[in-house]
């Protein structure tokens, strides 16, 4: 594989790490492991822990797939590997 094909694989590695980080951290960290903090701020009524678990994972999820859709774009009009 050439430099430029390392490099992208790189990019795009690096790109996935960071976007199942934060999937790790809203839905196990947020939902699971410090509920009982975020308890103690409420968001429309609810604890925040249990929003999160319920509903706010979700929109995070979704925000994460735009997010991606719009980097992965970028890394590939970098590399030059892009779909018109």
């Amino acid at each position: 594989m050439d430099k430029q094909g390392e490099a992208y694989w790189k990019a795009t590695l690096g790109l996935l790490t960071k976007i199942l980080a934060v999937w790790f951290l809203v839905s196990f960290g947020a939902g699971i492991l410090f509920a009982d903090m975020l308890n103690g701020i409420h968001l429309g009524g609810y604890p925040l822990g249990f929003w999160f678990a319920q509903q706010g994972s979700i929109y995070i999820f979704v925000a994460l797939i735009f997010f991606y859709a719009k980097k992965m774009d970028q890394i590939d009009r970098k590399f030059d590997v892009h779909e018109d």
